[in-house]
């Protein structure tokens, strides 16, 4: 690419950022983060680039740049981070990936690419589902070569120590990088933990090593903890109210959405994924969730949308019938399909939630699902309903929360606090950089997770 393509491309795919994330609605968080940026690329190899510094509202921990100088970081990272200097040693190796013209690299190789449907409809295995779903698409952004990851972390620790911040940040931020991976494998149950920082970079022992190695003769510079610290507080932790969020319970999780007001509650056992446009529960034993919302131009009753919009004949539907969910007009039916290549009987479900908006539930149920799992599931369908006024006013995102510690406080102590079913001291420690069990230094500010 030339620089000038690279801007064109660069600009085009900011759109389809903005439009799939959308940007945190904090103006102090977006200018400190900004601020922060250009000092780090006051100086690199390449003054034709105007970099341009942007927080999206996403939870997951993650960062990238694309080609012209477009360099994103989201609020869940800012949560992970510990101190300006951390913040600028990702800031500083995303800006070594666009001196170093690995994303126009990545970009004209075709990596980046639309997810969404395709892939739910491959594992379901039955086109009329995929066309069903109605799935938004997610930027996805392959990793980067080992040789240009190490050379991004080379550039980005030459540009923080140039903008006047201790390169040694690097090392403690990827070191955190790593403790939440793990961690977030755990709790979801998996090797790799999707479309975030650690696939499309790798934060490896040898990454880590060879950064402290780089950062050992290291000697003072910028830190600033707690001005950092001072920066995020109250910051949304977790999805937001705009995406809606899940609140764990003893019979399993409630999804609310304040901002379209409505909740459903999904069964024990089951792992969500809040995506841009629809909600997905996916079960250990084979059973899948899919929710998502629907317009409805035509002003049709649930049933002839279930039935003639909806699936529009993709399916040979079976037993479709007229239902009621909590007073709304309803309709469901079921077809045959697949999940993983085997049989599956697929369930959908169309509520009329408003009059031009439908609410959509489709439940790809294996053969050999208990009798109990499938009242579960149709529970699930029929527990849609809208927040009344007061609920939507008292069901909050999280919020990063920072805390002074007191004399007798504790990690157990303080991690007791946060709003976790598991792993409460684990995530207390990783979130402030810390090691199990440590102590807390009295008047030391740290973060919490609260409601």
């Amino acid at each position: 690419m030339s620089p000038e393509q690279e801007n064109q491309v660069g600009a085009e795919e900011h759109e389809k950022i903005l439009a799939q994330f959308g940007l945190y609605e904090n103006q102090a968080v977006q200018s400190y983060v900004s601020a922060v940026g250009q000092k780090v690329v006051a100086d690199t190899e390449r003054p034709d680039v105007e970099y341009k510094f942007f927080v999206l509202d996403s939870p997951v921990v993650n960062a990238f740049a694309l080609p012209g100088g477009y360099i994103y970081i989201t609020r869940g990272l800012l949560a992970l981070a510990n101190s300006e200097a951390e913040l600028a040693s990702v800031l500083g190796h995303e800006a070594g990936h666009i001196t170093g013209r690995h994303s126009a690299e990545r970009y004209s190789r075709g990596v980046v690419t639309s997810l969404g449907s395709s892939i739910l409809s491959a594992a379901i295995g039955q086109t009329g589902v995929s066309q069903a779903l109605g799935l938004g698409s997610d930027l996805y952004l392959k990793s980067y070569s080992r040789s240009q990851e190490n050379e991004a972390d080379t550039l980005g620790i030459r540009y923080m120590a140039r903008g006047g911040y201790d390169p040694r940040a690097s090392t403690s931020f990827l070191t955190s990088l790593q403790r939440y991976s793990a961690l977030e494998n755990r709790l979801q149950g998996k090797e790799d933990s999707g479309a975030s920082y650690f696939s499309t970079h790798p934060a490896t022992d040898e990454r880590v090593n060879k950064t402290r190695a780089e950062t050992a003769a290291a000697t003072g510079g910028t830190v600033n903890r707690d001005g950092y610290l001072q920066k995020i507080d109250g910051i949304v932790y977790g999805d937001s109210a705009r995406q809606g969020f899940v609140r764990e319970s003893e019979s399993g999780s409630d999804f609310y959405h304040p901002g379209l007001g409505f909740t459903f509650h999904v069964p024990r056992g089951y792992q969500i994924a809040n995506g841009a446009s629809e909600v997905v529960a996916v079960s250990k034993d084979g059973p899948i969730i899919i929710f998502d919302m629907a317009g409805n131009p035509n002003n049709m009753d649930a049933y002839t949308y279930l039935t003639q919009g909806w699936m529009n004949g993709e399916a040979k539907l079976t037993d479709p019938e007229r239902i009621t969910v909590n007073g709304m007009n309803a309709a469901a039916a079921a077809f045959n399909g697949q999940v993983n290549g085997k049989p599956a009987t697929i369930r959908v479900v169309a509520i009329a939630y408003a009059p031009d908006r439908f609410a959509r539930f489709q439940i790809a149920i294996p053969p050999g699902t208990a009798a109990g799992e499938m009242d579960d599931l149709k529970r699930a369908t029929y527990s849609f309903r809208p927040l009344s006024a007061s609920e939507k006013q008292q069901v909050r995102p999280y919020r990063i929360d920072i805390v002074p510690a007191g004399v007798n406080d504790t990690m157990a102590g303080l991690a007791r606090q946060m709003p976790f079913n598991d792993y409460k001291e684990e995530r207390f420690a990783i979130l402030n950089g810390l090691l199990p069990g440590a102590p807390l230094q009295a008047g030391e500010r740290y973060k919490m997770v609260v409601k």
